[in-house]
């Protein structure tokens, strides 16, 4: 068979055997070179893209690597230090390579991929359809092009079902070649977008950036467009009271809130090879909210206990994406809220969709087709803001690989104008060095036609988003059955206090040889089974490692509520033991009454010590004089108000 060899040194054509060994085309390949360092020679299937050293394809023949007649590949090499005759050469860079096994080189086999996407790979992903009554002309057993399975990219089914976006397991089903399993292996589809220049350059004929620069290190002219596929088909969140509970913070205060996402990735059926995102709980980490924003720190110091923790329960949990709120009440009517965000202003601020792909690029999704071992993201990011009637709404969306590849080349920027986004300046300061190629973005204009256009110095936001659906489910399943436990990091609106969790915890508690009924078991399974209980508990390190995870995993099974004795593992453990002394202990140390008593609302304890402590200042009031003229109550003893400073005779 003839293949057709590109390199800098020119265009060639060799005849060989489908049977042949990769070394045979090293050697070709080597002739037609000039002081190559044959460790360095790298192919692909594209001009730009896809290189994959020939060393990691040692004892591979040209047919298991997909090659056909009239084939093209790219081969790229690095100048070597000394030039030697190619047999040489070709038998010193064989040497390092033989001593690892084939399986060890190529970094996308050592990758472990996500549950999810082991599931979708071991299916075809075709899309069955039924027996069209009008076209199909055989029997009930036959098949024909009418009624065969389709491939799950299909752009019929996509637009008559409107699905905007492909799936991503879909994505690579287009993406991979249809020749063989071993040639997909061999070379992965996929490669992470990057803008950045390459340094150092590639052709080594000048000093690296940003000294020099040329067309072998520079990155290519960008033109924005809308990703043909997404990360994250749908967000599910388990529960409504996930949210509402989320929510109280801000109906309370009227500030903005915050909270990472923890869940968990699922296959999603209602798209071809889609996956869903299962919300179980809102962590909400150190902020400082605002009527129009908030402050967050990055990075987050107690994410990997958080982390540890979550991987711990019966469905090894996440983070999944995070959400915040945006909602201002209106003036008119303070029970609805302000519609801000709509198809004439904007859906993600040009700030939010570069934070959003801040926090993609530092959680890559790992992936076997991708030379790298990682491409794009699993994060969500979900927007509760007001709908056009006023009520609380939520939104999902996940921004481009084009958006996270300039945001990590620092090449945006966030605007004045919330829907615009702005694209900086080049910088060749050694301290700074940005390169900017040139962007440009199509739209339609006001005759139809399609125009492309600079997107210097500014383009809308909306090149860079991709949607996400959402939902909740007809008949939730949390994992957490309860949200009333008090949320971390609101100070002063709710505060976790030992004091509370012990007390709690005594008047619920089960002795270890189950006497109590079985109702107050499953009582105690239920306040149990809150993800800011078992966080606020591994904090207090009244539990070990080991208990806390024991918990969790208790807590987040699907029978703990119909199986009463689910608890006995629990609760005969030596640390269960102690936790339930300290909190007999802290409830006999309370000057609290007898239990004659258990059946008296705690809001009558509170009234008695008010009132108790009311009388006791009795005395001191009793001091004050009163302004006749503002009604201020004066403790000093001057002869003018403090208020109004009129006299107080």
């Amino acid at each position: 068979m003839l293949v057709r060899i590109r390199s800098k040194d020119g265009n060639f054509r060799f005849e060989l055997n489908p049977k042949d060994d990769i070394s045979k085309l090293v050697d070709k390949i080597l002739e037609t070179t000039q002081g190559a360092d044959p460790s360095s020679i790298t192919i692909s299937n594209q001009p730009r893209g896809n290189e994959t050293p020939v060393s990691r394809l040692k004892g591979r023949t040209l047919q298991s690597l997909g090659l056909k007649h009239g084939d093209m590949v790219f081969v790229g090499y690095k100048s070597g230090p000394l030039s030697a005759p190619p047999g040489a050469e070709t038998a010193d860079s064989s040497q390092p390579v033989s001593s690892a096994p084939h399986s060890a080189t190529n970094v996308w086999d050592r990758v472990q991929e996500h549950p999810v996407d082991l599931y979708w790979r071991q299916r075809d992903g075709k899309i069955p359809r039924n027996r069209d009554s009008r076209f199909c002309k055989h029997g009930p057993n036959g098949m024909c092009d009418y009624c065969m399975p389709v491939e799950p990219y299909d752009a019929a089914y996509q637009a008559e079902h409107s699905i905007k976006h492909l799936s991503f397991h879909a994505y690579l089903r287009k993406m991979y070649p249809k020749t063989s399993s071993s040639a997909a292996q061999a070379l992965p589809p996929l490669t992470p977008t990057s803008y950045k220049v390459k340094v150092p350059c590639p052709s080594g004929g000048h000093p690296s950036w940003p000294a020099g620069i040329c067309t072998a290190c520079q990155p290519s002219p960008i033109t924005l467009q809308s990703q043909p596929f997404r990360m994250v088909d749908h967000l599910e969140i388990a529960s409504q009271d996930i949210v509402e509970r989320f929510l109280q913070a801000w109906r309370a205060t009227g500030l903005q809130r915050f909270g990472w996402l923890i869940g968990h990735y699922e296959p999603y059926e209602k798209v071809p090879m889609g996956i869903k995102a299962v919300v179980e709980a809102i962590h909400e980490p150190p902020q400082e909210g605002e009527l129009d924003g908030l402050t967050l720190g990055l990075p987050w110091d107690d994410e990997p206990r958080v982390r540890e923790l979550a991987q711990s329960a019966a469905v090894p949990l996440t983070i999944v994406g995070y959400i915040f709120t945006d909602l201002e009440p209106t003036a008119e009517d303070r029970t609805k809220n302000v519609y801000k965000r709509h198809s004439q202003s904007f859906f993600v601020s040009s700030l939010e969709a570069i934070f959003a792909a801040t926090v993609q690029n530092a959680y890559p999704t790992p992936s076997k087709s991708s030379t790298t071992g990682y491409f794009g993201s699993r994060m969500v990011t979900a927007v509760l803001s007001a709908s056009e009637d006023g009520q609380v709404d939520i939104s999902a969306y996940q921004v481009s690989e084009q958006a996270c590849a300039m945001v990590e080349a620092d090449m945006i920027e966030a605007s004045v104008e919330p829907g615009i986004v702005r694209v900086k300046e080049e910088d060749r300061s050694h301290e700074s060095a940005r390169y900017v190629p040139d962007v440009f973005y199509r739209y339609k204009n006001e005759y139809g036609i399609d125009v492309k256009k600079s997107a210097k110095p500014c383009f809308p936001v909306e090149y860079l988003l991709v949607n996400v659906t959402h939902g909740f489910p007809q008949n939730p399943t949390p994992l957490f059955r309860s949200t009333n436990f008090a949320i971390e990091n609101r100070p002063g609106l709710e505060d976790q206090h030992l004091e509370n969790l012990l007390g709690s915890l005594n008047q619920l508690s089960v002795s270890a040889q189950g006497n109590r009924k079985l109702s107050n078991r499953v009582e105690l399974a239920k306040w149990l089974s809150d993800w800011h209980l078992v966080v606020f508990l591994d904090s207090t390190q009244l539990l070990s490692k080991s208990d806390i995870k024991n918990l969790i995993r208790m807590v987040t099974s699907p029978g703990l509520t119909e199986d009463p004795k689910s608890l006995d593992a629990l609760v005969k453990t030596e640390g269960w033991q102690t936790l339930m002394t300290f909190a007999h202990e802290s409830a006999a140390s309370q000057p609290s009454t007898s239990h004659k008593d258990h059946d008296i609302p705690q809001e009558i304890f509170d009234q008695i010590a008010a009132e108790e402590a009311a009388s006791r200042e009795v005395g001191t009031k009793s001091r004050a004089r009163i302004c006749p003229h503002c009604t201020f109550e004066n403790d000093h003893s001057g002869s003018d108000c403090e208020v109004c400073g009129l006299p107080l005779g």
